[in-house]
């Protein structure tokens, strides 16, 4: 008897705790979906965009958010989530890249990068407070080029040429089907982005006014000139 109400009161536990990681889910997908990152990998270069307005609720509370982080020289990270939950655990990524690198004398490679990311967001996933993030890691490495990665809250992880992230990724993704090419110039593929924020001030309701442009390649992490709506054409 003893036996059998103990092992009740696991499962009860175990159940609650279910519960509670499902709850705060689903309460938090729409609002990382509110958001948008955009990424193209070429062959000399990974550029990457992401939109600039935090909001919470039905407030916007500036327009000019950064939702990049700089992991290294050569690793740069687009996040989009919750304000908290986006820089603990982009800067908890960031100084245990930097660790390793004043451990061991050199960084760790792209993908090695993007393995210990995805193993600690599948670890908080696992546990009661996992992390709610959604991003897109870029990396460059002399021996392996270019590399850019789609990573979701569910610790699903990808290598791929192109990407994006929210409901604006929804339109801009066959924009970048439709126009990616592996020998894109820098130009070009700014324009490919411009051609995105365009059809995402066109179609989606959510306003989302300025994007930040960064690119990362064999000299490291650069900026662009922001992407605003109102200089886009119609």
């Amino acid at each position: 008897m003893k036996t059998d109400i103990a092992l009740s009161e696991k499962l009860r536990h175990l159940l609650t705790d279910q519960t509670e990681v499902f709850h705060i889910i689903v309460v938090f997908y729409s609002h990382i979906n509110m958001e948008c990152v955009l990424g193209i990998s070429c062959n000399d270069f990974v550029i990457l965009a992401s939109d600039m307005t935090n909001a919470h609720s039905i407030l916007v509370n500036k327009q000019d958010e950064d939702k990049m982080f700089k992991l290294s020289d050569r690793l740069l990270m687009a996040v989009t989530g919750e304000s908290g939950d986006t820089t603990q655990f982009a800067e908890y990524i960031e100084k245990n890249i930097q660790l390793y690198k004043m451990r061991n004398g050199y960084e760790l490679s792209p993908p090695a990068a993007a393995n210990f990311t995805r193993r600690n967001l599948a670890d908080s996933l696992r546990s009661r407070s996992p992390y709610m993030v959604n991003f897109l890691l870029a990396g460059y490495s002399e021996r392996t080029g270019p590399e850019l990665y789609w990573m979701d809250y569910l610790a699903s992880m990808i290598k791929t040429p192109f990407a994006t992230h929210g409901y604006g990724g929804m339109f801009s993704i066959g924009i970048m089907d439709r126009y990616y090419r592996p020998d894109l110039t820098e130009e070009e593929a700014y324009d490919i982005l411009k051609k995105c924020v365009a059809e995402i001030q066109k179609r989606l309701i959510i306003n989302l006014p300025n994007f930040q442009v960064k690119v990362l390649d064999k000299n490291g992490i650069r900026a662009l000139n922001v992407i605003k709506s109102q200089n886009l054409t119609a």
